[in-house]
């Protein structure tokens, strides 16, 4: 999924517990599976930021050559103002999107 273009919320926004729990019956286990999305999100989008920031390193810096680069701050920022991961995984639980299965059975559930 393109996280830059989710239609998820920049801000923290107040969600009903039935439409969130609708798909498991239970609000924990819908949370569980939401904060395990949020953090496989998170861990790419950090990845994705480290190699766009790793094409602004210089091999040979010192504190002498350090100066700031512009499009280095803008892709910063860029990554900043992208909705927080787990508001990313909501908008993915709520939409159908997360694949999530119970490991003591040998069916599936799809989200």
């Amino acid at each position: 999924m393109d996280h830059k273009r989710s239609s998820a919320p920049r801000t923290t926004v107040t969600r009903n517990f039935n439409e969130l729990d609708a798909i498991t019956g239970n609000l924990y286990e819908a949370v569980a599976v939401i904060s395990r999305r949020a953090d496989q999100i998170n861990d790419d989008l950090g990845q994705e930021l480290k190699d766009k920031l790793e094409e602004f390193a210089t091999p040979t810096e010192s504190l002498e050559e350090v100066f700031e680069n512009k499009e280095q701050i803008e892709v910063s920022k860029f990554y900043e103002a992208l909705p927080k991961a787990v508001n990313l995984a909501t908008q993915e639980w709520l939409e159908g999107k997360v694949y999530f299965r119970y490991p003591e059975e040998d069916d599936s559930v799809a989200g």
